[in-house]
């Protein structure tokens, strides 16, 4: 009898969040989701600046591949 009692108080499963995902990608308020641009790292010389300074501002991803993102790896996010 004391089983069945404790499988009734038991919390539901929960997803679990893509770690690797949640330190890429963020959400904005209006449920955009950011990204940092690539290219940014090293090789920088032969960039131009006016390359360099637009790679600085982040990117929004694409609406077709947000509900992969949002359902798949950040459930909670």
């Amino acid at each position: 009898m004391e089983h069945a009692h404790c499988e009734v108080n038991m919390p539901k499963i929960k997803m679990k969040t893509k770690k690797s995902a949640a330190k890429r990608y963020s959400f904005t308020g209006t449920g955009k989701v950011k990204y940092k641009k690539m290219n940014l790292r090293h090789i920088l010389t032969k960039k131009s600046s006016k390359r360099k300074r637009n790679l600085r501002h982040s990117g929004i991803l694409s609406p077709a591949n947000v509900p992969a993102i949002k359902k798949q790896m950040l459930p909670y996010g």
